[in-house]
């Protein structure tokens, strides 16, 4: 483990949030001896981010924490390009109005992590698009676009395994690093910013914008990137079996959310406490050592810090409760995801694979099917023997709900109206 003098860089080693730094001694020094200004760039595909990006909203906090300024970059106009990076095929182009609205979901989220304004370390959001929007190309290609070798373009990965895969990559999509490495460029000369921050698989195009601004401008700047983040059963962490793991509440439920991160693997205990709360170290490394019917107590812990930290203590607690209720006491607890449902469909027969699908807990019947035909499927804690079973309003219980579950841990309430 390397030793850093700097209190963001020390942090961020203990907590294993480094994977490569372009000059460990340069960063460290500027960090330890004044404030440094860092962003990360988040494109703006859906009105929520997931639980994909949380590692990198993590690394503003901490570099705010340290005494630092971060950005948070917004891609409304790379969002137009589309980045190829770990994608088999082209982004779907959106208009100006969903970006837009996009970006707003988006804001909810930084503003439970990181503190906005004026002043010397407090955060400030930018959109890429006031200046990617007026770039003339013709010249920005003549300008900037001499800096880049075709060659050395095709050998990153973002590029190479899309090709490996013989699936198409755009020209626009090709010009993604390009307009990400001028990002930098923008940034450095708007406000002083001389860090970018970004998973493994940008490395390439953070380098391409350290080399474009030493070659533009004669400056130097810093790439800091994490570790691919897997599960230890080799999973890409940020996924569940329901699909995105979003972190706005109208997106996922505060008690899905706890849900998701209770249901850590037990090897990553450890490693998700040091990157996903901000509990002290020491407490860390006795929750990861537990053993056994033990962990289920670090587990939970873990739920409610990180949920805490996206939806607030209560609804974490709240959370935390409405598990205790169900699972300890078997009871229909009020916290569950709630879906309201016409009572006329119950009047009319509600199929129990329509049932599993409306309350959230299958993407489509037929996944819904398995869950019965493997006997995981349950209606008010009775297993579903007949997948062609309907619902009728006699299923509806003394709390004015009918109790959907899948598996051992995942339910929700269909409440007629």
């Amino acid at each position: 483990m390397t030793t850093y003098k700097s209190e963001f860089l020390k942090v961020l080693e203990e907590r294993g949030y480094i994977h490569q730094c372009s000059d460990p001694e340069g960063l460290d020094t500027a960090a330890a001896e004044g404030v440094i200004t860092a962003y990360i760039g988040f494109d703006c595909t859906a009105p929520s981010l997931h639980v994909g990006h949380l590692i990198g909203i993590m690394m503003l906090r901490r570099l705010q924490q340290a005494g630092h300024k971060p950005i948070v970059l917004i891609g409304g106009g790379t969002t137009k390009v589309g980045d190829p990076s770990g994608k088999d095929d082209a982004r779907q182009l959106l208009t100006e109005e969903t970006i837009a609205t996009n970006i707003k979901g988006i804001r909810r989220t930084f503003d439970k992590f990181l503190t906005f304004g004026d002043g010397p370390t407090d955060a400030i959001m930018v959109n890429n698009d006031e200046w990617l929007s007026e770039l003339k190309y013709i010249e920005f290609l003549r300008d900037y676009g001499r800096h880049f070798s075709v060659n050395r373009m095709l050998s990153f990965d973002s590029v190479k395994l899309r090709l490996e895969r013989e699936q198409p990559l755009s020209f626009l999509e090709f010009n993604y690093m390009i307009l990400q490495a001028y990002d930098f460029i923008e940034l450095k000369r708007k406000y002083g910013c001389t860090l970018q921050m970004g998973g493994s698989d940008q490395w390439g195009n953070i380098i391409n914008g350290i080399e474009l601004a030493r070659r533009v401008d004669g400056v130097s700047l810093h790439a800091l990137t994490t570790p691919l983040l897997m599960t230890s059963s080799g999973a890409k962490m940020g996924k569940s079996a329901a699909g995105a793991v979003w972190l706005n509440e109208d997106m996922l439920s505060p008690y899905d959310y706890w849900q998701f991160w209770r249901n850590t693997e037990d090897a990553d205990i450890g490693k998700m406490l040091r990157l996903f709360t901000e509990l002290p170290l020491d407490d860390i490394e006795r929750f990861a050592a537990l053993q056994g019917q033990d962990l289920n107590e670090a587990k939970k812990t873990l739920a409610t810090e990180a949920t805490a930290l996206v939806h607030g203590r209560a609804e974490a607690d709240n959370a935390a409760e409405t598990a205790r209720q169900t699972f300890e006491q078997g009871a229909t607890a009020d916290g569950l995801p709630t879906v309201d449902i016409a009572r006329a469909e119950l009047d009319d027969g509600l199929g129990v694979l329509t049932a599993i699908v409306t309350a959230g807990l299958a993407a489509s019947n037929g996944e819904a099917r398995r869950f019965v035909r493997g006997g995981g499927a349950r209606i008010n804690d009775v297993a579903i023997e007949d997948e062609r079973a309907n619902l009728s309003a006699g299923d509806v219980n003394s709390n004015g709900v009918i109790k959907i579950s899948v598996g051992k841990k995942r339910h929700a309430l269909l409440r007629p109206a």
